[in-house]
């Protein structure tokens, strides 16, 4: 995929208009943010707290794969005309490489194929010193709205 093409369906899209797409979500309950987007990825960063640590006060593994899906499923979801397709996870896989205790966490999904029925997204998640906390791929189908249960 060339580096420099721009993914989104958007071309104007930047981090100041999806700052505006809040709700009540899994991403905000867990406290997520927008940290950034280039042409072809968008990062989104989540602290390490109460709400993402599990009982050794570590960074819970499920709260990485939270943050990795939230951001692919997003990413996505920009590829395409909001008015005719939904973007939903498939699949997820994670390598969790390094535990954290504090701070925050920033995830930034790259694609790896846009397909017309799927989407594989490589999404890295760094520490704040840089340093990689875990590698998740995910797997997001395209769905046609129509297609879509309103139940």
């Amino acid at each position: 995929m060339n580096t420099e093409e721009i993914i989104w369906f958007d071309k104007n899209l930047d981090v100041t208009k999806v700052r505006n797409l809040r709700g009540g979500n899994l991403g905000n309950l867990l406290g997520m943010e927008w940290a950034g987007m280039t042409g072809n990825s968008l990062s989104i960063r989540m602290p390490v707290d109460e709400r993402t640590i599990q009982p050794f006060k570590l960074l819970h593994g499920g709260a990485s794969c939270a943050l990795a899906e939230t951001v692919g499923s997003l990413a996505s979801y920009f590829c395409l005309d909001p008015e005719k397709y939904a973007a939903v996870g498939l699949e997820i896989n994670a390598n969790h490489i390094r535990g954290e205790r504090s701070g925050f966490v920033t995830g930034t999904a790259v694609p790896l194929h846009l397909g017309r029925a799927t989407h594989v997204w490589d999404i890295k998640i760094h520490n704040e010193a840089g340093k990689l906390v875990c590698i998740s791929r995910l797997t997001v189908a395209i769905l046609p709205l129509n297609k879509l249960s309103k139940d």
